[in-house]
């Protein structure tokens, strides 16, 4: 048995995601029919949970070529100058370290490639994130992750327009004990923005972005050290050369 989160869109809880946490059969090993046996049984038992959620794998290992396509490691950016990147490529690409970073070349890179390179596991400890011209701090956690996904997600309109006839999202590869970002929270807080008519003020600038969600989740006022220094983007990507 293990226990793995669903990540159920929920626009009137204050993070805009609601997290359960679900028991269930665990079949190792590393093909995909095994961890394909995993996803069902994590879907059932969540399903025992709540029969009303509508259920989508984010990964990979995805039963559905929805969730397949959603995966980081598969979710294409595009950017004005026509460069091609993955969310992936891009979030370990903007990750400054106590000894270097961020390393822009892990653009040219595919996903894996990105992720597995060395300089990323040998190069101290994280201080912060610079996604070319902006600089996110740690904290709060998953907050820059979230925003690179849900303005990737954006831009590719049919998975777009699919992903939002579901309300809730599962990753088997995420551990929570393990890893802090999540491909299916990022998915369900776009769902959840797009059903509170919020997704389009979000997308509009990093300062609308935050307000909504650090303002939301500390149901405060955002305060100036979480205000970007840029002003409003009318691209996250424009700026790529």
């Amino acid at each position: 048995m293990a226990k793995r989160p669903v990540f159920i869109a929920d626009q009137c809880k204050k993070s805009f995601v609601k997290e359960k946490e679900i028991l269930f059969e665990w079949f190792p090993g590393f093909s995909i029919t095994q961890k394909q046996k995993s996803i069902t049984s994590l879907h059932e038992n969540a399903k025992k949970y709540d029969e009303k959620l509508k259920l989508l794998e984010i990964s990979s290992k995805s039963i559905d070529d929805l969730g397949v396509a959603l995966s980081a490691f598969n979710l294409i950016i595009t950017a004005k100058n026509g460069k091609k990147f993955s969310v992936e490529t891009a979030f370990q690409a903007s990750k400054v370290f106590q000894n270097g970073g961020p390393y822009i070349d892990l653009y040219e890179k595919t996903s894996k490639e990105a992720k597995k390179d060395q300089r990323i596991k040998n190069s101290g400890n994280l201080f912060h994130f610079q996604f070319f011209s902006r600089k996110w701090e740690l904290e709060p956690k998953t907050l820059f992750y979230d925003w690179l996904y849900i303005n990737a997600l954006a831009l590719n309109g049919d998975l777009a327009k699919k992903v939002i006839e579901y309300n809730a999202f599962t990753d088997i590869e995420f551990n929570p004990k393990k890893s802090i970002n999540c491909q299916a929270k990022a998915v369900a807080l776009y769902v959840s923005l797009y059903k509170a008519n919020l997704l389009d003020d979000a997308l509009d600038s990093v300062d609308n972005y935050k307000n909504i969600i650090i303002g939301t989740v500390n149901d405060q006022k955002k305060s100036k050290k979480t205000v970007m220094e840029s002003p409003e983007q009318l691209s996250i990507f424009d700026e790529i050369e």
